[in-house]
């Protein structure tokens, strides 16, 4: 359509995607098959919109923006556009409605990224897959080995209850407005496969951020709360080393063996 674009919002991180063959590498890093439930995140302009339209039956787009939404029913009419807050969607009826687990894809809004990746995580029983569109250094984060710099709590939160993967690099200059910075898609495996039999976000989450909020203590000093306050010995000797030393797996059976000594403490208390 000949119309003239609308301005894009800085207060909702609005940068547009304008080059086909990156809409064509980002829309082909999904695994869904044709019948399976898609739902686009923050379509904007429609870059990626026509596409996924094209190729999957069932396909929903969510975008927060009235103009964008009323650009995206004109132009791609046989997408179904809901007008929403991603921050308000209920996943779990959402993937109701559908009877199946959905796959997820974003350009996301950066400053919304580690919101949009967390919600996706703790819901994680309503999704099979997540290509996100992120600044290209929290992709890093998010995909880091332990022992590295980058590696922190959205490296283990991450890795322990989902299978993510950096993909590919996104230059700046496929964007209108370009950004300030260079972005990256990150592949994300969820499922049953990819997390602890026995342990939720919650369960982990408390050790894993009060370790790296203090990264450069031992873990006697930055979980003292959950050891030492509670009579409580570290195994493995982990309490001598620093967060990044400890893999996800090691995270978990490090909140598992609080959890439980926790649990008997207090079972003794009320006895």
């Amino acid at each position: 359509p000949n119309r003239a674009p609308f301005r894009p919002r800085q207060s909702l991180g609005q940068n547009f995607l304008h080059d086909p063959n990156m809409v064509e590498k980002i829309v082909g890093t999904l695994e869904a098959e044709p019948g399976d439930p898609v739902v686009e995140i923050g379509a904007g302009t429609g870059a990626l919109t026509g596409a996924l339209a094209d190729r999957f039956e069932r396909f929903v787009a969510v975008e927060i923006d009235e103009r964008a939404v009323a650009v995206l029913r004109e132009d791609i009419p046989e997408a179904d556009v809901r007008q929403q807050d991603v921050r308000d969607a209920d996943w779990e009826e959402l993937a109701a409605s559908f009877g199946a687990k959905l796959h997820v894809i974003s350009n996301t809004p950066y400053h919304l990224s580690t919101e949009i990746l967390f919600a996706l995580l703790e819901n994680r029983r309503h999704i099979a897959e997540g290509v996100l569109t992120m600044q290209k250094e929290v992709v890093q984060r998010i995909a880091a080995d332990p022992g590295t710099k980058e590696y922190g709590v959205l490296s283990v939160l991450t890795q322990l209850f989902a299978a993510p993967r950096y993909a590919f690099s996104v230059s700046r200059h496929v964007f209108r407005p370009q950004p300030d910075v260079t972005s990256a898609v990150l592949h994300v495996r969820f499922g049953p496969e990819h997390e602890p039999d026995d342990l939720d976000l919650d369960d982990v989450r408390p050790y894993v951020r009060a370790a790296f909020n203090q990264r450069r203590k031992m873990l006697r000093n930055s979980l003292r709360a959950w050891s030492k306050d509670q009579g409580i010995a570290f195994p493995n000797g982990w309490g001598r080393k620093r967060p990044e030393a400890l893999s996800p797996a090691d995270f978990a059976d490090l909140a598992g063996h609080f959890n439980e000594r926790a649990d008997a403490v207090e079972d003794r208390l009320h006895e």
